[in-house]
């Protein structure tokens, strides 16, 4: 067998729709156009509804973008570590999620500074605000970055 003995399977062609050569050929005269009005005479622009406010300016604009490769954190204050967690414990996902400061233990934590931090904990979570580090490292604790 050849390249020039391929052909398609017998049925699966059907032969180009010739408009406009006459009304013998089927699509004849208006050529499958209708009759009159702009879509008879030139192409309408993608997206013309005949004078209505087409839908591409009704929608509203959306500002910005998201990025395809944003990293989503679960935001954990200072003040909640606190008020959980008694001195000298270690504080991970694990042990948030336990005490019911996350969902699940599998969400990225990142530690955010809000309130005052006069225990000194182990907090491991995957990002720190800078002011969290500094009460969390203040108070005599440690901070422990997660990499996942």
């Amino acid at each position: 067998m050849k390249l020039n003995d391929l052909k398609p399977a017998p049925g699966s062609t059907r032969r180009k729709t010739r408009k406009g050569r006459g009304e013998a050929a089927g699509k004849g005269k208006t050529a499958g156009r209708g009759t009159k009005g702009t879509g008879a005479r030139k192409n309408v622009p993608l997206g013309f509804e005949g004078g209505q406010m087409p839908l591409q300016r009704r929608l509203p604009k959306l500002p910005g973008f998201t990025p395809r490769n944003r990293v989503e954190y679960v935001g954990v204050n200072v003040s909640r570590l606190e008020s959980a967690f008694e001195a000298g414990a270690t504080v991970d996902p694990a042990a948030m999620a336990a005490k019911g400061l996350l969902r699940d233990a599998e969400e990225r934590v990142k530690i955010l500074g809000d309130g005052e931090l006069s225990t000194s904990l182990t907090v491991s979570a995957h990002a720190f605000s800078k002011s969290a580090e500094a009460k969390i490292t203040d108070a005599g604790g440690t901070v422990q970055r997660l990499t996942r």
